[in-house]
């Protein structure tokens, strides 16, 4: 039982679902670096997919850190947004930190499915 006005404890599987997120924003943050550094206009739908995931995942740890009564809805929207993005990498499958990054969204996609479907 927990104290009037304190959180309960974070679940594991919410833990993981936090982790997932913010190793999912760090490798498309670095993956956008990446991808500039390239240059080139031909890649500005991969970018935006990456700004995309990069901020749903971040807000959604958050969420989910503050217990929101809205994790869930954003879990959902996490994951499409992380399914988005590793699509959009797999379209430079020759290069490795696009393959990175693509296997870190799906890697986040699975936990924040898992999570939308749980009661928090």
């Amino acid at each position: 039982m927990t104290q009037p006005g304190t959180m309960p404890a974070m679940t594991k599987e919410m833990q993981d679902c936090v982790d997932a997120c913010m190793t999912c924003h760090s490798v498309c943050e670095e993956t956008m670096s990446s991808l500039m550094q390239m240059g080139g206009q031909g890649q500005m739908q991969v970018m935006r997919a990456l700004m995309d995931c990069a901020e749903t995942t971040r807000m959604c740890a958050d969420m989910m850190m503050r217990r929101s009564p809205m994790s869930a809805e954003m879990c959902a929207m996490c994951a499409k947004a992380c399914e988005m993005c590793a699509e959009a990498c797999m379209s430079m499958p020759d290069d490795p930190q696009m393959m990175r990054c693509a296997e870190a969204c799906r890697r986040c996609a699975t936990t924040c499915r898992a999570m939308a479907g749980a009661t928090m």
